[in-house]
């Protein structure tokens, strides 16, 4: 179990593009959190990388003695998501805090196992939605929620990139692609704003000519909510890059672009349009997304405190990610899933947001044994 000390130690569970580029360098912007220990079926990344960082090396055959070692308190898991009960629900199960990227698993009932293994060992759970620490975030869905631009009716949105068939998320199914990689984020977005769980699903999807993709790699989703609300997003693997939303209510709308996005230069901005005619451009600093995720997480363990972005939020997008999947597989115009309704227990709070620094991202060319995600 966690022991007390002024800085919680962690695991890295995979080395590969997003550990290497966002968090590894971003949790030296904290104070209250340090590296210790690499896991990785690489040589060379155990070589490189842990020289870099001064941390010891583990192969994933031996994750159990890691977890039994003493040396760490939690672990960031960053395999592909299809991998990401085997390594959650051990750690969990020996009291091993876990921060687990997004999207929680590759099914609901993997989900389900993941959050039974964190009450059984004791031990935290968050996932890792950066964005619910991002400044400028955390104030559009604050004022969304405090009625600021009106009755919310509308949420539509696009994120789009060209991925690589050759990168994991080119050829793992449906779990590796677009809808759970990207489609989580205008999602998790949607449900924030609204404070509220869809109903009802529908989605359609597409494969490109030419693209050597398992899955549909473009894809259109519709949220019914309550009280009449609507929410369509699209994403692909095999556009140029798109990404932003539009929000809209009876008193104002907001669009927000960058919305998803993260780097040391990049600023989450949205601009406000109120009925009466006026403009206003809300631009924030950039700051660093995966240090503020870990502090706030840290801090949660350090002072025994729930985190909000826990268990039952990532599962409440998995249910969601799940009943597109089964929209998908009816055909090519896709029939509408009923949801069983919902109600959140938590919600993103102002003092979420954060305005660490952003640290300095290795370029691809200097990042160890990957293949990039971008085409």
């Amino acid at each position: 179990m966690f022991g007390l000390t002024k800085k919680v130690r962690y695991a890295v569970v995979g080395g590969g593009q997003i550990s290497q580029q966002a968090f590894m360098p971003g949790i030296a912007r904290t104070n209250n959190s340090e590296m210790t220990a690499l896991v990785t079926g690489d040589p060379v990344k155990a070589d490189k990388l842990a020289k870099l960082y001064k941390l010891k090396a583990y192969s994933y055959a031996q994750y159990g003695e890691l977890l039994a070692s003493g040396e760490i308190d939690a672990v960031y898991i960053a395999t592909p998501n299809f991998l990401h009960m085997q390594y959650a629900v051990p750690a969990l199960e020996a009291g091993i805090h876990v921060l687990l990227e997004k999207p929680m698993a590759s099914s609901v009932a993997e989900a389900e196992q993941i959050i039974a293994a964190e009450k059984k060992g004791g031990a935290k759970l968050m996932i890792a939605y950066r964005l619910h620490h991002e400044p400028g975030t955390v104030e559009m869905i604050t004022r969304a929620r405090a009625g600021e631009f009106g009755d919310l009716r509308a949420f539509s949105s696009t994120f789009m990139q060209n991925v690589r068939e050759e990168n994991s998320r080119g050829h793992n199914g449906y779990w590796g692609g677009p809808v759970p990689d990207m489609g989580t984020y205008p999602l998790n977005a949607v449900r924030n704003l609204f404070g509220q769980e869809p109903i009802a699903v529908h989605a359609v999807g597409t494969k490109t000519p030419g693209r050597g993709f398992n899955f549909h790699d473009t894809v259109a989703v519709t949220l019914k909510f309550a009280d009449d609300r609507i929410a369509q997003f699209t994403v692909s693997y095999a556009t140029a890059s798109s990404e932003g939303f539009e929000l809209v209510g009876t008193k104002a709308s907001i669009h927000a672009a960058p919305a998803f996005m993260f780097g040391p230069t990049t600023s989450i901005t949205y601009v406000e349009r109120t009925a009466d005619g006026k403009e206003k451009t809300h631009a924030f600093d950039p700051v660093e997304q995966f240090g503020n995720e870990t502090q706030y997480f840290s801090d949660c363990i350090l002072n025994d405190r729930h985190p909000e972005a826990d268990g039952q939020e990532g599962l409440f997008d998995m249910r969601v990610l799940a009943a597109v999947e089964r929209s998908l597989e009816t055909g090519e115009t896709g029939e509408t899933v009923t949801l069983e309704p919902a109600t959140r227990t938590r919600h993103v709070t102002a003092d979420q947001a954060l305005k660490l620094k952003p640290a300095k991202e290795p370029s691809e060319d200097a990042m160890i044994s990957i293949i990039p995600q971008s085409a």
